[in-house]
């Protein structure tokens, strides 16, 4: 006996509220667009500058430990990993820490450093920082703007691809979709001020990727019912579309919320905030496929008969109000 979270069939009417539907969406952008004007976002390390220290102990680093003993010199945002390679020996445990800049300067004082290193000596006296560098506010403007650069040409990327692979109506609704997934991402940032730093820009990047898949299958199965079903209305034949991925999307978007949620609950700190923006990126991105990706199609009109050439009879069907 199988576990049926969706019917075999269903009939839902996905199209029937697309203007209720679609400004919701239109008002959670504008809201996010103005979150982020007003409130900015809590850049990081990586994109505020701040001071890199390498260290190298003895014993095996713990993480949780090195935050433990860093805390009470009130620092701001630390950012503590530990440093992987095969050449390593068994007594060479290196740590990357990566204090945020101050508010009047560019690094940290030499002072500052060496409260940071008798901290962690309190607590491994094998510890030593073996290499400290000064990331600086040019530095950090130059990776937000090849951040920016990263999700744009991802963006258009996607695009190119959905106009060759479907009819220039797809690629509209998709790019719609994607800038509604990731302006909703960065207002969700803004509002909650949680850190955003080169890990979110991944986050932006697999949200793109991800919700861009559930837009081409949802697509897909559209383009062959548009094919096969001439004679019916464009709602129908979309609608009728959504109702029969509706399985695959809420399957597949479970799945994934199911191991995000593992990993946002037991990855700790350092990976909690990647996590959570892909929770968000999936939530947002299976939404955006059928009430921001499929509306928009239907607002511009799709081809209904591919054997036939733009100027021949039936060869385009628009969209209405219904």
């Amino acid at each position: 006996m199988r576990l049926k979270l969706v019917p075999d069939e269903t009939h839902f009417n996905f199209l029937g509220s697309w203007r209720i539907t679609a400004g919701f969406s239109a008002v959670l952008v504008v809201l996010s667009i103005v979150a982020f004007l007003t409130m900015g976002l809590n850049f990081g390390i990586d994109f505020r500058g701040g001071t890199s220290v390498r260290t190298e102990a003895t014993e095996p680093v713990d993480i949780g430990a090195y935050r433990d003993a860093i805390t009470p010199l009130g620092l701001g945002d630390v950012a503590i990993s530990e440093v992987f390679d095969p050449t390593y020996g068994p007594d060479e445990n290196v740590a990357l820490i990566r204090i945020q800049a101050p508010e009047d300067g560019e690094s940290i004082a030499p002072s500052v450093l060496d409260e940071v290193e008798q901290a962690l000596q309190d607590y491994d006296p094998s510890l030593e920082f073996t290499s400290v560098e000064s990331v600086g506010p040019k530095v950090s403007g130059e990776l937000v703007q090849s951040a920016l650069l990263a999700v744009a040409a991802a963006l258009a990327a996607i695009l190119f691809y959905i106009w060759l692979r479907f009819e220039w109506q797809f690629g509209i609704g998709a790019l719609t979709a994607l800038v509604h997934d990731v302006v909703l991402t960065i207002g969700l940032f803004s509002v909650l001020q949680i850190r955003f730093d080169l890990p979110i820009i991944a986050a932006l990047l697999t949200i793109v990727g991800y919700s861009i898949n559930d837009t081409v299958v949802v697509f897909d199965r559209m383009r062959e019912n548009l094919i096969k079903y001439k004679k019916r209305e464009l709602n129908d034949v979309m609608n009728l579309s959504l109702n029969e991925t509706l399985s695959r999307t809420i399957l597949t978007s479970l799945t994934t919320l199911l191991a995000l949620g593992s990993l946002f609950v037991l990855g700790g700190d350092v990976i909690r905030g990647f996590v959570f923006a892909m929770i968000w990126g999936v939530v947002v991105g299976t939404w955006s496929s059928v009430f921001v990706a499929a509306v928009t199609v239907k607002r511009l009109g799709v081809k209904r008969d591919w054997s036939k050439g733009d100027g021949e009879k039936g060869g385009t069907q628009f969209a209405t109000d219904t």
